[in-house]
């Protein structure tokens, strides 16, 4: 639980489960489940496609409160999609901080190794 370790990233993951709105040009709105977020983007789980290379908005809440930012679909395996943030200067502070404070949450879960 907590940060995962699995891949070499520049900003650590966090599991984030809330729902998530997505606007799309080419398939309007749609609604999803988040996985996880970084400093960076945020993964969920769609049931309906969203084209790669496009850029959306996204409207979900984190602990602090709500968020709309405009992301990239970066990439895509079954129903899962990986979105980077594309225009974080407005929501970045917004997104470190929740991500900063679910660091400390999640680490509280994790067995305490000796």
């Amino acid at each position: 639980m907590g940060v995962y370790p699995v891949e070499n990233r520049s900003h650590p993951r966090f599991k984030l489960g809330v729902d998530i709105w997505i606007n799309s040009r080419t398939c309007g709105r749609l609604k999803g489940r988040t996985i996880d977020i970084s400093e960076s983007g945020i993964a969920a789980i769609l049931t309906l496609e969203a084209p790669l290379g496009e850029i959306l908005e996204l409207d979900f809440t984190l602990p602090s409160g709500p968020v709309m930012i405009l992301a990239m679909v970066r990439q895509r395996n079954a129903f899962r999609y990986g979105f980077e943030f594309v225009d974080t200067d407005s929501m970045h502070e917004i997104i470190r901080r929740a991500c900063r404070d679910l660091a400390i949450d999640q680490s509280l879960f994790l067995p305490d190794i000796q």
